[in-house]
C-alpha cells in the first residue's frame, strides 16, 4: 500500500494546523532520494538530533539503527518539546520497539502533524527514507514552524529573515536554501551581521567557496554553540545542494540570534519614544525662550509708548513722531511674526504631545499663549494712545506758535503806536501856549482820545492771546507774561494821563476860543480813515491756518468783501485830502501862512498817501498768499482722494480675504493636501499684495507731512488697515498650522482621507444646523455642546450623561461652552487609533532587562545608542531593592513618568 501511494506521488504529509505544508513533489523526491541529498541529509539531521540528545547525555551514531527501538527517538522528542511522553516498554522484542516508536508518532500527531504513510514499522526495520522524513518532519514541527517574519512564517518565513539581514552585503544574493548559500558568503554574512567581532567579512572571496563555508562552520561550532552538520566539499561540489539540510542548518542560527533581534527591536522603540520626548523638550525650551524674549521686549517697549512729556518745539515733536513711525515700520513687524510664530509652535507641540500620549505642555508662570495675547492687547492700546498723543501735541504746538507769532506782531504794533505817547501826555506845553495853540493842544488832545479808543480793542487782543497761550501751555509763557503787563500797565497808565491831560486842558479851556475848523475836521476824519488804513494794513498782514478748502474760501470772501469797500476808501481819502488842499487854498486865498503841522494831528496827507499807497500794496500781495494756500489746501485734497481711493478697496480685499480662507478650512471637497495647496496659494497672494499696504503707508506718511488729520472720503483709516492687515497674517498662518496639524494627525494615526472628509461632513452638517442663531465665529468652525451630542449620535455613539460629560472634559477642558474642529478631530482619532503606552515602554526594558525588575547602567550602554542611553542614566531613579548592583535603575518608575508629567 505504501508503496503503491509513493508511486503515484499521493504519500503527502501536512503539519495541520501551521502555515506550512511540505507538497506531494517533495515527498516524492524523499523516496527517490539523490545519494549526495541523502548523505547530506545523515549528516545534517544526525548532528541536529545529537545538538539536543547532548543535553540528555547521549548520542546517536548511525540514523536508521539508533532510533529503531524508539528509545532515543522518545528521548529526543522529550529534550526538544520540554514534556514527559509515556513510559516506553524496556523489551526488546520487535512489538517493544514497535510500541515504543507509536509513541513517539502519537506524539508528533498530538503536536497537530499528521503523518501520511510513515509508519513504525518503517523506523523499526531501518527504512532509510522514512526515517529522515520523520526527522524532517520533527525538524519542520519544533525548529522551523515558529519562525515568523512580518505575517510569513516557517520555510517564507525564515527566507525572508535570511535576505532581510544579508541584504547590506556585497556578492550575497538569497533567493533560496540550495544553491544561494553554496559559496559560503550567505552564512558568514549571518554570523558578521549579528556578531561582527567573529569574522572579518571584508577579507572574503566569492571564489572560495570551501574556505568560506569552513569558516561560518568553525565559526559557528566554536562561539555560537551550532554544532558542524554539513561538509564543505559536499554543499561545493553538489550541484543542488538538499533544500531539507541547508534548512535545518541555517534554522539553527535563526534560533541562536532570535534573542539579540527581540533586543534590537525593545532598543529600537525604546529610542523612538526617547527620541519623541527630547524632541518635545527641545520644542519646550525654544517657546520658553521665545516667549520670555517677546515678554521682555515688550515690557522695554511700554514705558517708551507711556512717556507723555511733550518736548517745547515743533521739530522736536515731530522727531518723536518719525521714532514712533520707525517703530511701526521696522521694529513692530518683526515682532509681530515672532508672535505668529510662537502660537503656531506652541499649537505644533501640543499636537505632537497629543499624537504621542504626553500631557499638553504647561508653560513657566506668565508665558501661557494667553499671557502674551494680553501683554501685546496692552501694548497695542499704549501704542494707540501714543500716537494719539502725538498728533495732538503737534496740533497744539502749532497753535502754540501761530499764537505767539500773532501776539508779537500786535504788540509790535501797539508798542510802535504808543512810543512816546506817555511823554506827549507828561508835556506842560499849554502853560506857556497862546490862547489858539491852547484851543489847538485841546482838540489835538481830543483827536489823541479818540485814536485811543480805537487802540482799545488792540490791547484787549493782545491780552486775549496772551491768556490762550498760557490755557495751552506755551513754553515761554513768563516771556509774553511779561510783555502783555507791561502793554498793559502801559495802556492804564496812558488813560490816567490822558485824563489828567484833559483835565488841565479843560481848566483852560476859556482861553481856547478860536480854532481852525478845517484843521480840526482834517484831524477828526484823518484819524478814523488813518485807524482804518493800520487795521487795513494789520489784516492783510494779518498769519492764517486753515485745514481745508471751505476754510480758505471763507478767508477770500472776506478779503473779496474788503476789496469791495476800497472805492469808499479811496473816496474818504480824497475828501480827507481836499479838506487839506481847502486850508492850502484859503491859507493862499488869504494869504495866510502857514507856520507849522496841524496842531491838532500829527497824521499828515503825506502819511494818509503813504499809507493808502502801502494798502494797495498789500491787497494783491494777500491775494496771492490766499491763491497759494488754496492749491495747498486742494493738493491736500487730492492727498485724501488718492488715500481714500485705495484704502476703499485694500479695507474690503482684506475682510473678503478673511471670509475666503475662513471658506477653504471649512470645505471638505478636496484632501488636506489640496486645502494646504490652496492656503498656501492664498498665502502667497496676501504676500504679494504687501506693496499695496506698504504704497497705502507712503500715502498716509504724505498726508500726516502736510498735517492732514480727517478724511470725509473713507471710513478706514490707516490704523484700521494695520490692524486688519495683520489680522489677516496671523488667520492665514495659523489656519495652515491647523491643516498641518491636521496632516499629522491624520498621518500618525492612520486616518484615511475618506475618514477625515467623513469627520468634516458630520463636524460641518451640525455646525451649519445653528448657524442662524449663532455668531459668524461660531459658523466658522465651532459647535455647542447640544450639537457636539447630536452629532456623536448622529455617528452611532450611546451616549448617557456620564460619559457625555467626560467626553466635554477632552474636547473643551477649558470649560469655553464651544468645541473647535481640531478638538473634535483629536476625540475622533483617539477612538479610531492608538498610539505607544507606558506599559509597552515598561516591556521593551524589560525585555532589555532580562526580565529583571530593574535594568544596570552597562546594559543600557549596550543596547541603546550613547545619546539616548546617557538620556535615560540622567533621569532613571535608583533602583531600591535587596541584593542588586549599585547601578541598578528603576525602569518602571521612568516609563511611567514618560505619560505622567511634562517636566520629565
Amino acid at each position: 500500500s505504501r508503496a503503491m501511494t509513493a508511486g503515484k506521488g499521493l504519500g503527502s504529509r501536512v503539519l495541520w494546523g501551521t502555515e506550512y505544508m511540505i507538497q506531494e513533489e517533495d515527498w516524492d523526491r524523499d523516496l527517490l532520494l539523490d545519494p549526495a541529498w541523502e548523505k547530506q541529509q545523515r549528516k545534517t539531521f544526525t548532528a541536529w538530533c545529537n545538538s539536543h540528545l547532548r543535553k540528555a547525555g547521549t548520542q546517536i551514531e548511525n540514523i536508521e539503527e539508533d532510533f529503531r527501538n524508539g528509545l532515543k527517538l522518545m528521548l529526543l522528542l522529550e529534550v526538544i518539546s520540554g514534556e514527559r511522553l509515556p513510559k516506553p516498554d524496556k523489551g526488546k522484542m520487535r512489538f517493544h520497539k514497535i510500541a515504543n516508536v507509536n509513541k513517539a508518532l502519537d506524539f508528533i500527531c498530538s503536536k497537530g502533524v499528521k503523518l501520511v504513510s510513515i509508519g513504525a514499522e518503517e523506523i523499526v526495520d531501518g527504512n532509510v527514507k522514512m526515517t529522515l522524513g520523520m526527522i524532517w518532519t520533527i525538524i519542520l514541527r519544533f525548529a522551523i514552524q515558529d519562525i515568523s517574519v512580518e505575517e510569513t512564517s516557517a520555510k517564507e518565513g525564515l527566507l525572508l529573515w535570511c535576505q532581510r539581514k544579508t541584504a547590506p552585503y556585497r556578492n550575497v544574493n538569497v533567493q533560496n536554501f540550495h544553491i544561494s548559500w553554496k559559496d559560503g558568503l550567505a552564512l558568514c554574512a549571518l554570523i558578521h551581521r549579528h556578531r561582527p567581532d567573529l569574522i572579518d567579512y571584508s577579507k572574503l572571496r566569492k571564489d572560495d567557496p570551501i574556505g568560506n563555508l569552513n569558516t561560518a562552520f568553525e565559526v559557528a561550532e566554536k562561539f555560537l554553540d551550532i554544532p558542524r552538520m554539513l561538509d564543505a566539499e559536499d554543499i561545493v561540489n553538489t550541484p543542488k545542494p538538499d533544500e531539507k539540510a541547508i534548512m535545518t542548518y541555517v534554522s539553527c542560527f535563526y534560533h541562536a540570534f532570535a534573542g539579540a533581534e527581540q533586543a534590537e527591536t525593545a532598543a529600537n522603540r525604546i529610542c523612538k519614544v526617547l527620541a519623541v520626548n527630547q524632541e518635545n523638550e527641545r520644542l519646550m525650551q525654544e517657546y520658553e525662550k521665545l516667549a520670555s524674549e517677546l515678554l521682555e521686549w515688550i515690557r522695554r517697549t511700554i514705558p517708551w509708548l507711556e512717556n507723555r512729556v511733550p518736548e517745547q518745539t515743533m521739530p522736536a515733536m515731530q522727531q518723536k513722531l518719525e521714532d514712533f513711525r520707525d517703530y511701526r515700520r521696522v521694529h513692530k513687524p518683526p515682532k509681530v511674526q515672532e508672535k505668529c510664530q510662537l502660537e503656531i509652535n506652541f499649537n505644533t507641540l501640543q499636537t505632537k504631545l497629543r499624537l504621542s500620549n504626553r500631557p499638553a505642555f504647561m508653560p513657566s508662570e506668565g508665558k501661557m499663549v494667553s499671557d502674551i495675547a494680553n501683554a501685546w492687547k496692552g501694548l497695542e492700546q499704549v501704542e494707540k494712545g501714543y500716537e494719539e498723543w502725538l498728533l495732538t501735541e503737534i496740533r497744539r504746538l502749532e497753535r502754540l506758535d501761530h499764537l505767539a507769532e500773532k501776539f508779537k506782531q500786535k504788540c509790535s504794533l501797539h508798542e510802535t503806536w504808543t512810543a512816546g505817547k506817555e511823554e506827549l501826555l507828561s508835556l506842560k506845553d499849554y502853560e506857556s501856549a497862546s490862547l489858539m495853540e491852547i484851543r489847538a493842544l485841546m482838540r489835538k488832545h481830543e483827536a489823541f482820545e479818540s485814536d485811543l479808543a480805537a487802540h482799545q480793542d488792540r490791547v484787549e487782543q493782545i491780552a486775549a492771546i496772551a491768556q490762550e497761550l498760557n490755557e495751552l501751555d506755551y513754553h515761554d509763557a513768563a516771556t509774553i507774561n511779561a510783555r502783555c503787563q507791561g502793554i498793559c500797565d502801559q495802556w492804564d497808565n496812558l488813560g490816567t494821563l490822558t485824563q489828567k491831560r484833559r483835565d488841565s486842558l479843560e481848566r483852560v479851556e476859556k482861553l481856547w476860543e478860536t480854532i481852525d475848523q478845517l484843521f480840526l475836521e482834517f484831524a477828526k476824519r484823518a484819524a478814523p480813515f488813518n485807524n482804518w488804513m493800520d487795521g487795513a494794513m494789520e489784516d492783510l498782514q494779518d498769519m492764517f491756518i486753515v485745514h481745508s478748502i471751505e476754510e480758505i474760501q471763507s478767508l477770500i470772501t472776506a478779503h473779496d468783501q474788503f476789496k469791495a469797500t476800497l472805492p469808499e476808501a479811496d473816496k474818504e481819502r480824497m475828501a480827507t485830502l481836499g479838506i487839506q488842499n481847502e486850508i492850502l487854498k484859503i491859507a493862499q486865498t488869504y494869504g495866510i501862512k502857514l507856520t507849522g503841522e496841524n496842531p491838532y494831528t500829527n497824521i499828515t496827507p503825506q502819511d494818509i498817501s503813504n499809507k493808502w499807497e502801502a494798502v494797495k500794496q498789500l491787497v494783491p500781495m494777500r491775494d496771492q498768499m490766499l491763491q497759494e494756500e488754496v492749491a495747498r489746501q486742494q493738493s491736500n485734497e487730492r492727498l485724501r482722494r488718492q488715500f481714500a481711493a485705495q484704502a476703499n478697496i485694500i479695507g474690503p480685499w482684506i475682510q473678503t480675504k478673511m471670509e475666503e480662507i475662513s471658506h477653504v478650512s471649512i470645505d471638505i471637497a478636496g484632501s488636506l493636501e489640496e486645502q494646504m495647496s490652496n492656503l498656501k496659494q492664498y498665502e502667497q497672494n496676501i504676500i504679494n499684495y504687501k506693496s499695496n499696504i506698504d504704497k497705502l503707508e507712503g500715502d498716509h506718511q504724505l498726508s500726516q507731512e502736510g498735517l492732514i488729520f480727517d478724511n470725509k472720503h473713507t471710513n478706514y483709516t490707516m490704523e484700521h488697515v494695520r490692524v486688519g492687515w495683520e489680522q489677516l497674517l496671523t488667520t492665514i498662518a495659523r489656519t495652515i498650522n491647523e491643516v498641518e496639524n491636521q496632516i499629522l494627525t491624520r498621518d500618525a494615526k492612520g486616518i484615511s482621507q475618506e475618514q477625515l472628509n467623513e469627520f468634516r461632513a458630520s463636524f460641518n452638517h451640525f455646525d451649519r444646523q445653528s448657524s442662524y442663531l449663532l455668531d459668524l465665529q461660531k459658523r466658522n468652525g465651532m459647535m455647542d455642546p447640544d450639537d457636539f451630542r447630536a452629532c456623536l449620535i448622529s455617528m452611532g455613539y450611546d451616549l448617557g450623561e456620564v460619559e457625555f460629560a467626560r467626553i466635554m472634559t477632552l474636547v473643551d477642558p477649558n470649560n469655553t461652552g464651544a468645541v473647535t474642529f481640531q478638538a473634535f478631530i483629536d476625540f475622533m482619532t483617539r477612538e479610531t487609533a492608538e498610539t505607544d503606552t507606558a506599559e509597552q515602554v515598561m516591556a521593551s526594558f524589560k525585555i532589555l532587562a532580562s526580565d529583571k525588575l530593574y535594568i544596570t547602567v552597562e546594559e543600557l550602554r549596550r543596547e541603546l545608542p550613547p545619546e539616548q542611553a546617557e538620556y535615560c542614566i540622567s533621569r532613571m531613579t535608583q533602583y531600591v531593592g535587596a541584593d542588586v548592583p549599585t547601578d541598578a535603575l528603576d525602569y518602571i518608575s521612568f516609563s511611567s513618568a514618560l505619560y505622567g508629567e511634562s517636566d520629565l
